[in-house]
């Protein structure tokens, strides 16, 4: 009752909740004020909020690290200012790229805590230290974004990114590397979307992102907010939108420099007792009841949105928030009961239809993305109609399968139903971002599908210049069929974590190598030899997607299939005006088999995985034509005869 008034039509003008000062509009853009704020005659103003504190101090290089010469003074609703006036010559009192600590008296012997403004927007870990340190980021002359954001796609076509491994090298790689690197690449494979995961910094490296500490600042790892600045601007002049991997679902334990205790309770941002801590995740859990939480994840939204122009975000963990159990220990049938209910953590839910809102009303072309593998309804429908509000789900059951298939099933065993069914089990009218694997496959102790297709054999036989032997062979054709089938059939939008099209190597965290980056990296150098097969794969999956940004199927509704053959291994369906055929069997090849299409004409072959420059055995001819015949079959009006259907290897 108390939220429902502010997903009404937003007027920025309507005064805010008690203590949300200066209206809506500046309730959900809070991070002009908090942290610190520089004034018009080069003041500056610092703001934090910490109910429980009694005392708070501002230290750093400014001041020799005096822990009293500046006091902040204590405010309403747990409030707290320091006003610093400018220099006699002007400028302001702390430089920029200076060192800045909160300090709290804890003891009347004069023991004290330092911390890290919950809204710094920069924050820098020296080589041999393990806190990290508030940096105040004022440059002289701030990047100036010089493209417009490319209009909102049709067909979301996702690239996933980690930017520290989007290097051969064995190191954390930069913006600057991934800007002039990588961007060319992802353009060139027809991608149009790129999702930014472990940008929001984190402590912990081998957390990948999702233990955040600082959730205002760009990781400094990977170099300099402006940097990467640069890089969304380079991608928004390349026709690429950029989505953020936000995590507001939980936070680090860590206190120094993290959220965890600022004003030295044990809840704060926080829930106070278990209701306040994530088990399996070691980490705390926000309280999205409180006022000044709201300020604090909703302002985060808007600073991401304007100060660095992303596009939207990934929301991760949604299943965690939406249930009091966090999906821990159960299991989602499709049963409303599992949805509705006293389980069901309506804070986090009224949360999560706010954002929408507020982003998607401010911002027309924002896209919103959630991880929810609990498959609740209305997750992706409109927030008047009763939703909550996001544009996609990730179909998170897809990836399952195809690792299970390939754990567990001899390929003659492979059930075609079921795979149809995984690939279309979703709910009507909620769009699906489809994906055959993720980073969940590639670095949290999976390994990818190549590697469960090929294994060992990927670091000896993937030479073109000897003939493939039967374990490439195999792989490589199933990869590529997998990928299309999960592209065409899957939903309506496909993601792909970088690299993982082409296999280039295995990954692992560093810290689960003795802190080694060698399996943290991307050998994109792989891709640019003539005699590796690498090259082959980067050809279909460059292709697949420029193929469907000519025919759009994932812009269309759902597939229809006309044929899941369990004898014949062989999946048909239609979507777009576009006819997928796959013949799954190990063994059988067919001739003149008939498919069911809808409308008739003359049909050619437009994407062939087969080909030689794809790695196949170019067995079909592309200058064949299929004239329809007004023959029902398998209740559609018209029919093909299909020459040939070659089986999975020759």
């Amino acid at each position: 009752q108390e939220l429902w008034p502010l997903l009404q039509p937003i007027n920025i003008s309507n005064s805010g909740p008690e203590g949300a000062e200066g209206g809506f509009d500046q309730f959900t853009r809070s991070y002009k004020g908090y942290g610190v704020q520089r004034m018009p005659d080069n003041s500056l103003v610092f703001k934090e909020w910490a109910p429980a504190a009694e005392a708070l101090f501002l230290t750093g290089d400014f001041n020799g690290w005096d822990n009293f010469s500046h006091p902040y003074s204590k405010k309403d609703f747990g409030k707290w200012e320091l006003h610093i006036p400018p220099k006699e010559d002007k400028t302001p009192a702390v430089a920029h790229n200076s060192k800045l600590k909160v300090s709290r008296r804890i003891s009347c012997a004069g023991e004290r805590l330092y911390r890290i403004s919950p809204w710094a927007k920069y924050v820098t870990r020296h080589e041999k230290s393990v806190i990290y340190d508030w940096v105040h980021w004022d440059p002289p002359q701030p990047y100036i974004h010089k493209h417009p954001r490319p209009q909102k796609p049709r067909s979301l076509r996702i690239y996933e990114s980690h930017v520290g491994i989007a290097s051969p090298e064995g190191k954390v790689a930069s913006y600057s590397n991934f800007t002039h690197n990588v961007l060319p690449r992802i353009k060139d494979l027809g991608y149009n979307c790129i999702q930014l995961m472990a940008i929001m910094e984190h402590a912990y490296y081998a957390s990948f992102g999702y233990q955040v500490t600082s959730f205002f600042a760009a990781s400094s790892r990977y170099g300099t907010p402006e940097e990467l600045k640069e890089l969304i601007d380079v991608a928004h002049s390349l026709g690429i939108i950029v989505l953020l991997d936000v995590v507001h679902s939980h936070a680090s334990k860590n206190t120094e420099d993290g959220l965890n205790s600022f004003d030295g309770s044990d809840s704060c941002f926080f829930h106070s007792g278990p209701r306040g801590e994530h088990s399996l995740w070691d980490s705390r859990l926000f309280n999205y009841s409180g006022w000044e939480v709201l300020r604090f994840l909703l302002s985060n939204l808007r600073w991401w949105m304007e100060e660095y122009r992303f596009d939207g975000f990934r929301f991760d963990g949604v299943t965690s928030m939406l249930y009091h159990h966090h999906g821990i220990g159960s299991g989602f049938s499709g049963d409303y009961t599992e949805y509705f209910g006293l389980h069901v953590d309506e804070d986090s839910l009224l949360y999560l239809m706010l954002a929408n809102h507020i982003l998607h009303t401010l911002y027309q072309d924002c896209i919103t993305i959630a991880e929810d593998v609990s498959g609740m309804p209305t997750l992706c429908r409109p927030v008047q109609e009763g939703g909550l509000g996001f544009d996609y789900r990730l179909a998170m059951a897809i990836p399952d399968k195809w690792i299970q298939i390939l754990k567990e099933f001899k390929d003659e065993d492979w059930n075609m139903g079921n795979i149809v069914y995984t690939m279309t089990n979703r709910r009507y009218g909620e769009k699906c971002i489809a994906y055959a694997e993720s980073h969940d496959q590639a670095l949290v102790g999976d390994k990818t599908l190549a590697f469960w297709l090929m294994d060992k054999d990927m670091y000896t036989n993937m030479s073109a210049l000897i003939p493939m032997n039967s374990v490439i062979d195999r792989g490589i054709q199933l990869h590529k069929m997998i990928r299309l089938l999960t592209h065409g059939l899957g939903g309506e939008g496909y993601l792909n974590f970088m690299g993982e099209q082409l296999q280039l190597i295995q990954n692992a965290a560093a810290h689960g190598n003795n802190e080694s980056y060698h399996y943290a990296r991307r050998q994109f150098n792989l891709i640019d030899l003539d005699h590796l097969r690498y090259r082959q794969l980067y050809a279909f999956d460059r292709d697949m997607n420029r193929t469907e940004d000519k025919y759009g199927w994932l812009a269309t509704p759902p597939a229809y299939i006309s044929a899941k053959h369990e004898g014949d291994k062989v999946i048909v369906f239609e979507r777009a005006n576009v006819i997928f055929i796959f013949n799954f069997h190990p063994t059988n090849s067919y001739s003149n088999y008939r498919v069911a299409v809808g409308p008739p004409g003359k049909y050619k072959i437009k994407l062939d995985s087969d080909e030689i420059q794809y790695g196949g055995h170019g067995r079909l001819d592309h200058n064949t034509e299929f004239f329809t015949e007004p023959m029902e079959f398998n209740n559609l009006p018209n029919s093909i005869l299909v020459n040939k259907l070659y089986y999975l290897l020759p």
